[in-house]
């Protein structure tokens, strides 16, 4: 049963916001008390934060598919419907969160270190929002903006001060045991350790982590073995320790042509160039691995690697070898630039720009695409004349018909605003006029109705009507 995953894809789907509310105040002796809708609540984000207690992404591999909360909507009385809650998603330190096409979009190191992975959508403004000088009752309200759903995939990095690599039951196990308090499976067959362990190792007044990365093979880098899936545990390293058996029993290996396989798979995996190298001989508690220990322990020092000869089993060497580990992580430590504050920039948008963009396409049809537009178009009832019109009031004041008059769109050209998969198409019509006075009953909108001969003769028939009262008042039998 697997107990360890470091890689999985999540699908994280943000709350939506309530739709805000269109009522009337209403009271004995007050009927139209004015415009109360209150507004939609704001949806809950999806929020990963790095905790130091969670070691593997399993949780995450069971049940990839996660969703916040909703927000309510708004009430009458100007109640404001309740914001959904975040969810929050603890992963553990060194997650890399990558987008669909591999693009790094997060790197979570430290503990409480947060992403929002999906922001959730916003609420809606009820009609008591909407309400002004020229719109004393707005008969609409806008809709709750939908959450933000996508796909991402988190990958575990180990957080680790020294990685120890080489071929499989090279006894890498065995020395983070006697380095450290980690208790990792041990046994004498290759691929005994399928995940990578962390222990804690103290000397002197340094105290650093060193991880036991899993066996590598030739074309580990190519996805043999299981290289490829935990080479990615050794790029946090500050140095690599390279595990040396001495006492191998296949006639075809011997400690150098195992660092040389070891070395051209890290060359081939990349990054990891300049990392401060090790060489550990171990098992020289067997004879013939003290033998083979001291005959090539001149050609790695010849190499430039600094050599240790220790045995796991018999616990020799590992003193010097601590220690020399925890010079070099101080010094990698003491290299790395301090951490700065974090600044904010404000970055103003620039004078000419308008926020939104209109672009004609092969087909004819003018897109507009913008935050501002695509949001308001997200938040209006369609079934809803007044709200159309509201729209066609935002978009204008917003200059998007002016654009599309330079864009060369005429009367009838296709518009569509938003996305090709999910936009707003319809003909445009640039003699439609803007104003709030032109509102008629709560919920209609005259600019967008056709003309309507029976209210014209209703008008007709009451002017003759006053026309013959006048007629009558002004009439004198006795003349």
């Amino acid at each position: 049963m697997t107990t360890f995953v470091d890689r999985v894809e999540l699908h994280v789907a943000a709350g939506n916001g309530g739709h805000g509310c269109a009522s009337v105040h209403r009271e004995k002796f007050k009927p139209l008390g004015g415009p109360d809708g209150g507004n939609g609540g704001r949806g809950g984000d999806v929020i990963l934060v790095v905790d130091q207690s969670v070691t593997t992404l399993l949780d995450y591999h069971h049940s990839p598919h996660r969703k916040a909360t909703n927000g309510q909507p708004g009430e009458g009385g100007n109640r404001s419907g309740k914001d959904g809650r975040d969810l929050i998603l603890p992963v553990p330190d060194g997650t890399v969160v990558l987008d669909k096409h591999g693009n790094v979009l997060a790197d979570l190191v430290g503990h409480g270190t947060s992403f929002v992975a999906g922001q959730g959508g916003r609420g809606g403004l009820g009609n008591a929002a909407l309400a002004s000088a020229r719109r004393k009752a707005p008969g609409f309200a806008l809709l709750g903006e939908p959450g933000e759903a996508r796909d991402v995939v988190m990958e575990l990095k180990t957080v680790a001060d020294v990685a120890l690599v080489g071929y499989p039951s090279a006894g890498k196990s065995s020395l983070i045991s006697v380095l450290s308090a980690a208790k990792p499976k041990i046994a004498d067959y290759p691929f005994t350790t399928l995940v990578p362990n962390l222990g804690v190792v103290t000397a002197g007044s340094t105290v650093y982590t060193i991880a036991d990365v899993p066996g590598l093979i030739p074309g580990a880098s190519q996805g043999k073995g299981l290289g490829l899936e935990f080479l990615r545990h050794v790029e946090r390293c500050s140095v690599l320790v390279h595990v040396l058996d001495t006492a191998t029993l296949e006639s075809d290996r011997d400690p150098l042509s195992d660092l040389d396989v070891i070395e051209e798979e890290l060359k081939q995996y990349g990054g990891l160039d300049k990392r401060p190298r090790v060489v550990v001989l171990n098992k020289i508690d067997i004879p013939d691995g003290q033998d083979l220990a001291e005959m090539v322990r001149g050609d790695l020092e010849s190499r430039g690697y600094r050599v240790f000869e220790v045995s796991a089993v018999a616990r020799t060497g590992l003193k010097e070898l601590s220690f020399a580990l925890a010079g070099i992580v101080a010094e990698a430590r003491a290299a790395k630039p301090k951490e700065e504050a974090t600044r904010i920039v404000i970055r103003p948008k620039a004078v000419d720009d308008a926020g939104f963009t209109v672009t004609r396409e092969e087909d004819g049809i003018f897109r507009v695409r913008g935050e501002k537009p695509e949001r308001w178009v997200r938040q209006t009832d369609f079934n809803n004349d007044e709200a159309v019109g509201y729209l066609a009031d935002r978009l204008s004041r917003l200059g998007v018909e002016e654009q599309l008059v330079k864009a060369g769109a005429r009367a009838g050209d296709g518009v569509a605003i938003g996305p090709e998969e999910n936009a707003v198409v319809f003909d445009w019509e640039p003699t439609v006029m803007a104003g709030a006075e032109m509102l008629g009953r709560r919920g209609e909108d005259h600019r967008l109705e056709a003309p309507r001969p029976a209210a014209q003769r209703r008008r007709d028939r009451d002017a003759e009507r006053d026309d013959a009262e006048r007629a009558y008042d002004d009439f004198d039998p006795f003349q």
